[in-house]
């Protein structure tokens, strides 16, 4: 039975069983919803089992479709990584998709190590503060700001980052004390779990409202500060190089009440976990986590 079975059948199936939904299916696989329901009901009629339970709005697998489902999902991926496996004897993509100031600050400056030791893997980054939808297959891995929601993938934290006043040599001369931060300029990145109200109650502080640029990138608050804008909380792991160069400087190093959070993470399709791309990019992305440079 199964060499009379088209394998469109089965992607259609496979698709329609993951997304939990024939018009998802059908944009997945650039179908009409129709065509995914008629392939669909040629598979049951095929086999003569019913696969799907449907109603007016939803669909449902069948105990037997989530039987068959398991067995083609990880056939279809076993394809994926048999295909990976024989073109890794010469370049194979690895698209990555990042939250900007990640990809900018911290990722890039570290790619040229990660080319040099897997020369058969070609990066393809882009960088928004979209969350990937992986079903569309347009990325195979996503670091996002902020821990992701979505069912059906992987998510690994990327560490504590330590987020702190900094600013350059020349504006932290004004800083003697927490509460001197209160009479200069303060930078605001317009995107963050904490912005500077938090950073004043947690070191005591009234609360006011910060006078200074806003950004909506916390790369470019980065690049204010250390140009003498004023001073911007942000993260030390954003602002290695320039901290590292001596453009910005930690005013309050010792002093103030510090926030560690987790604000990067990893995320990939728990369908693709196996990849073998995917975990060369991940056990390299952690292991850079963990060199002394990387600053919390």
């Amino acid at each position: 039975m199964f060499g009379k079975i088209p394998l469109s059948l089965l992607r259609a199936f496979e698709a329609a069983g993951r997304t939990g939904s024939f018009r998802n299916a059908s944009d997945e696989l650039a179908l009409s919803p129709s065509a995914v329901s008629h392939a669909i009901r040629k598979l049951e009629a095929g086999m003569g089992i019913r696969l799907f339970v449907r109603s007016t709005r939803k669909i449902h697998l069948t105990p037997e479709g989530r039987f068959l489902y398991q067995h083609v999902s990880r056939g279809f991926e076993d394809l994926r990584y048999g295909i990976e496996a024989v073109a890794a004897r010469g370049p194979t993509v690895l698209r990555v998709h990042s939250a900007p100031s990640f990809a900018a600050q911290w990722l890039v400056p570290r790619l040229a190590r990660f080319l040099s030791t897997h020369p058969h893997i070609d990066i393809r980054l882009a960088a928004n503060t979209d969350y990937v939808r992986f079903e569309t297959d347009e990325f195979d891995i996503d670091i996002v700001y902020g821990k992701p929601r979505s069912e059906g993938i992987v998510t690994l934290p990327l560490g504590n980052e330590l987020l702190t006043p900094l600013c350059s040599p020349e504006t932290a001369q004004r800083i003697k004390r927490p509460s001197d931060i209160s009479e200069l300029p303060l930078i605001q990145s317009e995107y963050k779990q904490f912005r500077w109200p938090s950073w004043f109650e947690a070191n005591g502080l009234p609360v006011r409202t910060p006078q200074g640029a806003r950004f909506d990138r916390s790369f470019l608050a980065i690049a204010a500060a250390a140009d003498g804008l004023g001073v911007a909380l942000e993260s030390t792991r954003l602002a290695e190089r320039e901290l590292n160069s001596g453009r910005l400087v930690r005013p309050l190093a010792g002093q103030e009440t510090e926030i560690h959070y987790s604000a990067h993470y990893l995320a990939y399709s728990s369908a693709g976990q196996q990849r073998h791309t995917i975990s060369v990019f991940r056990d390299w992305l952690m292991a850079e986590l963990t060199l002394p440079n990387a600053s919390e």
